[in-house]
């Protein structure tokens, strides 16, 4: 087959995201700690960006496109000349900025002393700090001690040793009894139970500590782990020969020993929700407000829009650059009000169909899609989806992520009931129940099948399970 170069003409049809709707889609899905951030870092990137402390409508924040190429009438008293702006030093910004009081940090005329060692933060000791400087205290060989600071950086957050053996022996290059020793010593360290390989060997180093080894409580953590999990005393009683009362008091010292030794030194942030959206109750009904705490407003710089619009202010290539700045600032500020709008018009029509829910509680929550949301608003089902992803909604019934006012629909007596609903229903159900009788889940489904809920006893353990509720013998706990 011989090659050779034609012209054809084909007509085809391929949808293509400008920058523009790209920077939109971006914008609807974040959520508010991010589009704080994206904002920030616009603000620090676009010169014509300025951020704005005053209430000001969405006109006065983006001028028309046309203002980026054609030329107005310039205010010259709000204008600084272009001759002071171009012969304008650095030495000059720093003093201006001296003289009103602000201090940016690259002056420090009026600091005559040191800072105290004071007013220094300290760096919180973790696990890791606190069991080498153990280490450094033994009074142990240096070989010991090598070996025994890579076995500490091989546990875990939880107090875990998380290599084996062998792994270490290659890596320190050792013998076995000398990786043994160094691992015992590790073992002895504060806190309890540290530097174990499984939680069994986790419990028997805290009984060493203890000092109840031998007692009956190291038999059933050797030998019973399983039969106490689902909560057969008597049959561990009835193998030890032993009365149920000393059982029970033996799980209960059990019930006291730490199964994450390392989990006092954890250094985690507890991160709080900041609600994307607030619903507050009026008299009329409720109120729809945007959380834009700590979100900048922006505007056009109206001093760099004034002075692309003057001849001769600058080079072609310096022009062309402010105006491409110019029209991406007004994009940015466009599609920042398109992503308010759809998220106010989302709130809105969840609010209408969801009344029974902000109203009276989960229990009154109805099922719903993201597909009816869209086709309420005439949207597309993925827009929706954007708004409604990592954003959370506070109202009287509390903080919630907007997915969880969207739930599937489960058939009853009573007709279509959300499965948001009916877990709520199961978990207030386990809350009440007597701890030394749990409730199976057939008697779980037959106390909601008094209310007309109809549910299959299997759906009722996908729920439990979904919840993080143990199932029935687990459940149960011993008498005092």
């Amino acid at each position: 087959m011989a090659l050779e170069n034609r012209l054809e003409l084909r007509l085809s049809q391929k949808l293509i995201l400008t920058p523009q709707l790209q920077q939109a889609i971006k914008l609807l899905q974040l959520p508010h700690l991010e589009l704080s951030q994206f904002l920030n870092q616009e603000l620090m990137e676009n010169p014509l960006l300025e951020e704005s402390f005053d209430e000001i409508s969405l006109d006065e924040l983006i001028p028309e496109e046309k203002e980026a190429i054609e030329v107005e009438e310039i205010n010259e008293d709000t204008e600084a000349p272009l001759e002071k702006l171009m012969n304008f030093t650095t030495d000059e910004y720093f003093e201006e900025r001296e003289l009103d009081g602000r201090d940016l940090g690259y002056f420090n005329r009026g600091l005559v002393t040191p800072p105290s060692f004071e007013q220094f933060l300290t760096k919180e000791p973790d696990l890791y700090d606190h069991l080498l400087w153990q280490l450094r205290l033994s009074n142990r060989s240096e070989t010991i001690r090598k070996v025994g600071e890579l076995i500490i950086g091989n546990i875990d957050e939880n107090g875990y040793l998380t290599a084996s053996i062998e792994e270490i022996m290659d890596s320190a290059k050792v013998q076995s009894e000398i990786v043994e020793d160094a691992l015992a010593l590790v073992q002895s360290f504060d806190p309890p139970g540290v530097g174990a390989r499984n939680l069994k060997e986790c419990l028997l180093l805290q009984l060493k500590t203890l000092d109840l080894q031998g007692t009956i409580v190291e038999k059933i953590i050797v030998n019973n782990m399983d039969e106490l999990e689902k909560k057969r005393t008597s049959h561990i009683a009835q193998q030890y020969n032993l009365p149920l009362n000393d059982i029970t008091a033996a799980v209960k010292i059990l019930e006291k020993l730490e199964p994450k030794p390392g989990r006092i030194f954890s250094r985690a942030n507890t991160n709080y929700i900041v609600p994307d959206v607030y619903l507050i109750k009026v008299a009329e009904g409720y109120q729809i407000i945007l959380n834009d705490e700590g979100v900048p407003r922006l505007r056009i710089c109206n001093f760099y829009r004034k002075l692309i619009q003057q001849n001769n202010a600058f080079q072609r290539e310096d022009k062309h650059f402010l105006i491409e700045k110019l029209r991406s600032a007004i994009g940015l500020l466009k599609s920042l009000d398109q992503r308010n709008r759809t998220i106010y018009r989302v709130t809105e029509t969840l609010l209408d169909i969801q009344r029974d829910f902000f109203d009276k509680g989960i229990e009154h929550l109805k099922p719903l899609t993201l597909r009816d949301v869209a086709s309420a608003l005439n949207l597309h089902e993925s827009t929706v989806s954007r708004v409604t992803s990592n954003k959370y909604l506070s109202c009287d019934q509390g903080i919630f992520g907007f997915r969880f006012l969207f739930s599937s629909a489960l058939n009853s007596g009573i007709g279509s009931v959300s499965s948001t609903s009916v877990k709520n229903l199961i978990k207030k159900i386990v809350v009440e129940e007597n701890p030394q009788k749990p409730l199976s889940d057939q008697l779980i489904a037959d106390i909601l099948k008094k209310s007309s809920i109809i549910i299959a006893r299997r759906t009722i353990a996908k729920y439990r399970e979904e919840l993080g509720i143990p199932p029935q013998t687990q459940r149960k706990k011993l008498a005092n």
